[in-house]
């Protein structure tokens, strides 16, 4: 059954019959033919059939949810059950907004210190690719905003509150201040993130409660590309306080915080609303609520 569930899984992952089987290590008749099986156990049609991959039906949709659960809880009890046995080991995946990535160190690298034989893949990705992951069981935690908008049935731990500096020249406008008003921000031409980001998003949102608009000059879903342009001296931009603080500043740039009004949004991890936890991630929630108070600025 559980088998057949991963198959289920795979399916609704890839959107395509023969992906899907390759992902698996299956042949596609294989495939084909234990999704079949699946719906004789169960007694309802799952998947809607044609020539190519056409979605799921609704009872399909629902055996998606359980999929998700009983496939989830199956890996929990292999990973306790194998962690009882050795030291931790296996992989551990998440996936993080671009806003906090120059931070995921900070977690990796004390829980590395403790459990050496345990590996980590790192993805870069939207808040809402974040949970869509997560729930598909694609990632094992996410890094993201916790309070901002949405983020469905997940557990969260939170690590610091993000806030916003204006980065720019020390001979551009507003270069020179200690401080600078959302309503100033908008005068200046900007390069930002992208709008399907959440952090362009906050800070349309923090300028238009000041009767502004963002006007950027520049946009990218690379914040190494907003970087690299703001420190020629020659471009500003919007970016969280600890992230400009981890990239680090040159005498071509300035971070300035920005006030009137001030805005905080809370950054946490968000694991699956699972019990018990795997030991991986007991494990990684203990080290980010240990690491969390070194995180505030």
């Amino acid at each position: 059954m559980i088998d057949k569930l991963e198959l289920l899984l795979a399916l609704a992952k890839e959107r395509h019959f023969g992906r899907a089987a390759e992902v698996c290590g299956v042949t596609q008749p294989t495939m084909s033919t234990g999704l079949k099986q699946l719906e004789e156990i169960l007694g309802v049609m799952l998947v809607q059939r044609g020539s190519r991959f056409q979605g799921f039906t609704p009872e399909g949709e629902r055996a998606l949810d359980w999929a998700r659960r009983i496939v989830g809880d199956a890996r929990a009890m292999r990973d306790e059950i194998n962690g009882l046995k050795h030291q931790l080991s296996g992989e551990i995946r998440i996936a993080a907004i671009p806003t906090v990535l120059g931070m995921v160190a900070a977690l990796t690298t004390p829980f590395r210190a403790r459990h050496p034989e345990v590996r980590f893949s790192i993805r870069s990705t939207t808040s809402s690719e974040v949970l869509g992951l997560l729930e598909n069981l694609e990632v094992d935690a996410g890094l993201t905003y916790i309070e901002n908008e949405p983020i469905g049935k997940v557990r969260t731990i939170p690590l610091y509150n993000e806030s916003y500096r204006l980065l720019t020249a020390p001979d551009a406008m507003f270069g020179d201040r200690e401080t600078v008003t959302w309503t100033e921000v908008g005068q200046v031409p900007l390069c930002l993130l992208t709008p399907d980001m959440q952090n362009r998003r906050i800070i349309d949102r923090a300028l238009r409660s000041v009767g502004a608009e963002a006007t950027p000059t520049l946009t990218s879903n690379s914040l190494l590309v907003l970087f690299t342009h703001v420190k020629t001296g020659r471009w500003a931009s919007v970016m969280p306080a600890k992230l400009a603080e981890t990239l680090g500043l040159s005498d071509t740039v300035r971070s300035i915080p920005i006030v009137d009004p001030d805005v905080n949004y809370s950054i946490g991890m968000v694991i699956p609303q699972r019990d018990p936890m795997t030991p991986l991630i007991a494990a990684l929630v203990n080290v980010a609520r240990e690491v969390a108070p070194t995180l505030q600025l």
